[in-house]
């Protein structure tokens, strides 16, 4: 019976994967959130995000043996990554801001809303026309949202409208990788660690100029602020964050694309019930019953989208910041596959 015994090794090998997703990602948004209520420099966390993926990947590249870069059209290589590394790095500055001003589990409901504005740039840039049911499903994240805010406590306009500023930011870049991804032929983590560092490269003028100054200008955080503990918790965000784009990246290149979709929509369901937990911000039945509805439109949007790829063949549209390359790094992964090498892993 060896081959149920493997599936079986891989089913537990991806929940082991999954839950160090969750876990990690629902850390650093716990973390983010205690920091920022008494250090409100979210611009420096985000520096801190960007520099842990392009430091800790160095030594894993390497561990790995993944292979190195060779450009062949340098000009057009900055074309297509430039725009990413600026995406990634603005979008966490927004998501950061969002969650300085509003609970965690509000940005993260407002984030579901993704989809919706994934399907409207791609009918303008790439003319691709969605199905009944994944215009349903748009509906269903739409009433969610709506509930949720309605009913949100601490809701308030500048935490509100920096959640939708990161969610469309996520959507257009995810847009723009699904026309771009497709001529980078690398590594998915060598092309992760490149837009980290050139994120971490048009991130630090910015940095200095609206964190740094601030904080070497005041003189009483400095005296007052408890640095050690400061500095643990900003290490420890970063790590995080690297840890989530690490493992999240290793589960999609073992499962299909539904499977991901769905495993992402989860992670969310475990920030939001996560927060809510350990922040223990003010919540109505109404309140949950919203954010409920939306992650459920989303559950529901990527089951259509799913069925729209397996009927038409497209190419599938991206509904997070971690699937940057999964149209890369599964048709990787079939390759091999169908050229004798079932075990790949990318």
């Amino acid at each position: 019976m060896p081959l149920p015994n493997k599936a079986y090794k891989e089913g537990c090998w991806i929940v082991f994967l999954c839950s160090v997703w969750y876990t990690s990602s629902s850390g650093q948004n716990v973390i983010n959130k205690r920091l920022l209520g008494y250090f409100p420099y979210p611009v420096t966390i985000s520096m801190v995000h960007m520099l842990a993926v392009a430091l800790f990947l160095i030594p894993v590249l390497r561990i790995r043996k993944v292979e190195k870069l060779k450009i062949h059209d340098k000009r057009r290589f900055l074309i297509l990554v430039l725009p990413l590394a600026f995406g990634k790095f603005f979008a966490s500055i927004s998501s950061h801001l969002s969650i300085a001003s509003v609970s965690v589990s509000f940005a993260h409901t407002v984030k579901a809303m993704m989809p919706i504005f994934t399907v409207i740039l791609s009918r303008f840039i790439v003319n691709e026309r969605p199905s009944n049911k994944v215009y349903m499903a748009l509906a269903t994240i739409i009433v969610g949202v709506l509930i949720a805010t309605v009913t949100e406590l601490t809701f308030n306009y500048v935490g509100g409208a920096f959640a939708l500023i990161a969610t469309i930011t996520f959507a257009l870049q995810n847009v723009y990788t699904k026309k771009a991804i497709g001529d980078l032929y690398i590594h998915h983590l060598r092309l992760l660690l490149i837009i980290g560092q050139l994120a971490s490269l048009m991130l630090f003028p910015i940095w200095v100029y609206v964190d740094l100054t601030r904080i070497l200008n005041n003189k009483e955080l400095i005296e007052k602020l408890n640095w050690p503990r400061t500095l643990l918790l900003l290490f420890t965000s970063g790590f995080l964050n690297f840890l989530q784009n690490i493992f999240a990246f290793s589960v999609l290149s073992l499962t299909s694309p539904l499977s991901y979709s769905i495993a992402n929509a989860s992670k969310r369901i475990v920030i939001i019930t996560s927060s809510l937990l350990f922040l223990q911000n003010p919540v109505t039945p109404m309140n949950v019953f919203g954010m409920g509805t939306a992650i459920l439109g989303v559950l529901a949007y990527n089951k259509a989208k799913y069925d729209d790829r397996c009927s038409k063949q497209t190419l599938p549209v991206y509904t997070s910041d971690a699937d940057l390359v999964h149209m890369k790094s599964y048709r990787m992964r079939d390759e091999h596959v169908s050229n004798g090498h079932p075990n790949y892993n990318v």
